[in-house]
């Protein structure tokens, strides 16, 4: 598998790791998700969506929170990668954060996988 590491943002409340494996951009925000931090993540995506990455992986196993605008911030990437003929896949959810996308009806409009193995189809 083709693994290299495109880049990485961080604050003091969320660090988000990027790395490519193979057609895929693997997005790793770890830590909490919320209007503070949600540029640390979009900005991230967009850059994939940019370079050709029209299917990205967020892996939420390091994810310990997520608000609205957290949310709001993964329902755009969504938008812009169908428009480029790809997808968002989540993976690894902590149930803290699976909830927020139950409540809200978002976990329907996503792929959502156990596990990141899963997510990258292995």
């Amino acid at each position: 598998m083709d693994r290299g590491t495109l880049g990485s943002a961080q604050s003091g409340r969320l660090l988000v790791e990027v790395r490519e494996e193979g057609a895929s951009a693997v997005v790793t925000p770890a830590g909490e998700l919320d209007h503070h931090t949600a540029d640390l993540l979009r900005d991230p995506l967009d850059e994939c969506i940019d370079k050709g990455f029209a299917r990205l992986v967020v892996d939420c196993s390091r994810l310990e929170f997520c608000d609205s605008t957290g949310l709001n911030v993964l329902l755009g990437t969504r938008l812009k990668a169908e428009a480029a003929g790809g997808g968002v896949h989540l993976a690894g959810m902590q149930p803290v954060v699976a909830r927020v996308f139950e409540i809200t009806g978002a976990d329907a409009v996503f792929t959502v996988h156990e596990t990141l193995e899963a997510a990258l189809g292995g």
